[in-house]
């Protein structure tokens, strides 16, 4: 069962990625290029590289359009942000604009469709 969370505008900025979802308390959606609905999560991993231990990307999870509700397949960025922690890296990542988090979806998007 769904509820209506009422937007905390104290929480963040939600024209950021990571401000949108402390301020609506979930996950933003975008709709495809594909015409598919998306979440988005901020994700880390250790990484080996110059720029920090951890690196953070983006992983869109593609919902069913019919039947049961459910994900049917995923999508992920190269790593976006590096940092010494993964909260770093992951506060990085959360500074980047909704719309350039759409225009990494619609990226990978083209990219897996060419």
């Amino acid at each position: 069962m769904s509820r209506f969370l009422p937007a905390d505008h104290s929480k963040g900025d939600e024209r950021t990625i990571g401000g949108y979802a402390a301020v609506h308390a979930r996950p933003a959606a975008f709709e495809g290029t594909d015409g598919f609905s998306y979440s988005v999560e901020l994700l880390t991993d250790r990484v080996d590289d110059p720029r920090g231990a951890f690196g953070a990307f983006l992983m869109f999870l593609r919902w069913k359009r019919m039947g049961e509700q459910g994900v049917q397949g995923h999508l992920e960025s190269d790593f976006l942000a590096f940092a010494a922690t993964a909260a770093e890296a992951k506060r990085a990542l959360g500074a980047m604009r909704v719309e350039a988090v759409q225009a990494q979806l619609d990226a990978l998007i083209a990219a897996r469709d060419a």
